[in-house]
């Protein structure tokens, strides 16, 4: 099933009303950085504070005083966007601002590399903060490298016959923290994103959302398609929708049918060497390790 056989649009109950964010994104067309900030600041409110890491949306911002989002913005360095929010959380405890939600947004580089150290210290100690991240899968901003967070086949500008190594299953990582929430998310699913988002925000603790991030820069696909192929992700189970909620684990969406990955992975072009290579290390490969890794997370449903 191709993209022009289904209508794919985004679900239409996550109605904004009145935007907390400003018109004129420095964003690239069809970013997923934008959609991600409109979303995630509409259900956070006016008095968040935003710690942005080096990433595309430290740009995507913009500098003070013409910020992107209705909020306050503090921009930190690559490794520490965890550290400056547990920062930003005392302060306002100390000033009797505790309703106030302090979240970080960060790229997969300050989230599955450099700041991953910071993150775990901060999961760890539970620290009462929201960190999400914006997984479009490679260092975009300074020229589309490779991260731990690109997968397996995708080419890069330092992989650029495709990454042969699959990414970090930062899920897995976190979850092994025991913080009250983690999820996944996509732009294309947006009653599921808005409900993570509205746990994350009334849990108390370290939370965590990991959220699909279409970039047709980095992914080489038509910019009109971002939305059609983050849908796809979902459809083929190449980006599974879950979450964990004390402890408990839940798929928040199953496929009614089986599509292959190739629907998703043909209308970009990172994944042109994997389309030619349709045997051995290539697509057959991958549909393998996706259709493994599903079946590993309908197991732990149904283990719990």
């Amino acid at each position: 099933m191709g993209l022009k056989d289904k209508v794919m649009i985004p679900e239409n109950e996550f109605l904004i009303t009145e935007e907390s964010i400003h018109g004129g994104a420095l964003s690239c067309r069809g970013c997923g950085w934008t959609l991600l900030a409109r979303y995630v600041s509409n259900v956070m409110g006016p008095e968040t504070v935003y710690v942005v890491p080096a990433c595309c949306f430290s740009i995507i911002a913009g500098p003070n005083p013409m910020n992107l989002l209705k909020g306050t913005v503090v921009h930190t360095v690559f490794a520490a966007a965890a550290a400056t929010a547990t920062g930003v959380r005392r302060a306002l405890d100390r000033q009797g601002k505790i309703d106030a939600n302090v979240v970080v947004l960060a790229g997969d580089g300050g989230t599955f590399d450099i700041g991953l150290q910071a993150l775990s210290g901060a999961a760890a100690r539970q620290e009462n903060i929201i960190f999400i991240c914006n997984n479009n899968a490679a260092y975009m901003n300074t020229g589309v490298q490779s991260s731990t967070g690109t997968p397996v086949g995708a080419r890069t500008t330092t992989d650029p016959q495709g990454k042969k190594l699959p990414a970090k299953n930062l899920m897995g990582i976190i979850e092994a923290h025991h913080i009250p929430y983690s999820a996944t998310a996509s732009p294309a699913f947006l009653t599921d994103f808005k409900t993570k988002l509205q746990k994350a925000r009334d849990a108390t603790g370290f939370r965590f959302l990991m959220v699909d991030g279409p970039c047709p820069p980095g992914h080489k696909h038509d910019p009109d398609r971002s939305i059609e192929l983050a849908r796809l992700a979902v459809e083929t189970n190449y980006f599974p929708l879950f979450e964990t909620e004390n402890g408990r684990f839940n798929i928040t969406y199953t496929p009614n049918v089986k599509t292959p990955v190739s629907e998703y992975m043909k209308h970009q072009g990172r994944f042109s060497n994997v389309m030619r290579e349709k045997s051995g290390n290539g697509l057959e490969t991958i549909q393998h390790q996706v259709d493994q890794n599903w079946e590993h997370l309908l197991n732990k449903q149904t283990s719990n």
